[in-house]
C-alpha cells in the first residue's frame, strides 16, 4: 500500500468513526505587574512525565487527538512554502488542467526537485482532502517534525533574543491553530508549545490555515503542560496567561523572557495552568459580545509583546 492508498484508507476509516475535533470558543483577557526581572537559572535536565494512568492534569481520561492526517498538506500557499523550505515531498498531486498562477511555480519547483508529479481529477483530491479546500494541489510529505522545548529555547539563545513562546491550552480547532502559527511566525516568536492530549495537531487543515508559516516555526508537543510551565519558570521565563480577570494587557510589562498562554475559547485556561501563571492579562471588550476568537486574542497579545520590545 503506497502513501496515497494509505491516506485514502485512513480517511475512510476516520469518516466511519466520525472523529472530528471541534474547537470551543474562548474569552482571553488578562493581569498583574512584575517590576523585577526573574533571575535566569541554570538549565536543568528535567524530564517531562505523564501520569501512568494516562490522565491529564485535571484528572480526566483524555482522548488522544488523531494525527494520522499529518502525512500530507494541501492548498497552494502551504505546498509552495513546503517546497521552498526544503521539506521532503514524496509526491505531488495537481488537479488536471491546473497550471495558472502559483500552481505554475509549484509545478516548476517540484520538477526541479525531481518530485513525482501526478495530474488527477479534482474528485480524487476531494477524497483525500480533509477540508475540501485543496485549491487543486496536494502534496504527500514526511510527517511534521515536532521539536523539543529545549530546541525552541536554543533558537532564541542563538539569535541573542529573550525567549518568546506561545503556549496553547486545549486548542482543538485546526483553523485557530493555523492562524496562531501564522501570527506567531510573523511577529518573530521562537516557537509554539502544544499538549499531546486534548489538542489539535499539525493536521493538513492547520497547515493550510497557517499559510505556510508552519514550515518555518518550531512546534513542540509535551505530555504535561503544568510540568513544562514549571520548567520554563525555573529557566527565568515569565508565564503570562490570557484570562477574563487581570490588568489590561497594555499595562503589563511584557518585555522580558515570556511565554503567552492561550486557552480554549469555551473554557479558557485550565485551573492548574492558571495557577502556574505569574500574571494574567485581559483584552478590553467594549461591545456586547463576551469574547474574541482565540487566534484573534493571541494575535493582539503577541503584537503587544512586539510593540513593547520595540
Amino acid at each position: 500500500m503506497n502513501a496515497e492508498e494509505r491516506m485514502l484508507f485512513m480517511k475512510r476509516e476516520n469518516r466511519e468513526k466520525g472523529k472530528r475535533a471541534n474547537g470551543s470558543r474562548q474569552n482571553p483577557r488578562l493581569n498583574d505587574r512584575y517590576g523585577e526581572e526573574r533571575d535566569i537559572r541554570k538549565r536543568g535536565n528535567r524530564r517531562y512525565e505523564k501520569k501512568e494512568d494516562g490522565r491529564s492534569e485535571t484528572g480526566r481520561m483524555d482522548p488522544v487527538h488523531d494525527d494520522c492526517d499529518e502525512g500530507y498538506i494541501e492548498g497552494k500557499r502551504p505546498v509552495l512554502e513546503a517546497l521552498k523550505s526544503g521539506r521532503t515531498v514524496e509526491k505531488l498531486l495537481i488537479a488536471r488542467g491546473s497550471r495558472e498562477g502559483s500552481i505554475r511555480e509549484i509545478y516548476s519547483r517540484a520538477r526541479e526537485a525531481k518530485i513525482v508529479i501526478q495530474e488527477v481529477d479534482r474528485k480524487h483530491l476531494d477524497e483525500i482532502s480533509g477540508s475540501g479546500a485543496h485549491q487543486g494541489v496536494l502534496a504527500f510529505v514526511t510527517p511534521y517534525q515536532y521539536v523539543e522545548v529545549e530546541d525552541i529555547l536554543s533558537r532564541a539563545e542563538e539569535k541573542g533574543e529573550a525567549p518568546f513562546l506561545i503556549v496553547l491550552d486545549e486548542i482543538m480547532d485546526p483553523h485557530n491553530l493555523g492562524a496562531i502559527l501564522r501570527t506567531a511566525e510573523c511577529c518573530g516568536a521562537h516557537g509554539v508549545i502544544l499538549p499531546k492530549r486534548r489538542s489539535v495537531g499539525m493536521t493538513p487543515v492547520a497547515m493550510k490555515a497557517s499559510a505556510g508559516a508552519a514550515e518555518y516555526l518550531s512546534v513542540a508537543k509535551v505530555p504535561n503542560l503544568v510540568h513544562t510551565l514549571e520548567d520554563l519558570k525555573q529557566r527565568g521565563i515569565w508565564i503570562a496567561g490570557a484570562a477574563t480577570e487581570g490588568v489590561e494587557y497594555t499595562a503589563q510589562d511584557l518585555t522580558g523572557p515570556i511565554a503567552l498562554v492561550i486557552g480554549s475559547e469555551g473554557k479558557g485556561i485550565g485551573r492548574l495552568i492558571r495557577e502556574k501563571c505569574d500574571f494574567l492579562v485581559r483584552i478590553p471588550l467594549r461591545g456586547r459580545i463576551e469574547s474574541l476568537n482565540a487566534s484573534v486574542a493571541a494575535g493582539v497579545l503577541m503584537y503587544e509583546v512586539v510593540r513593547q520590545r520595540g
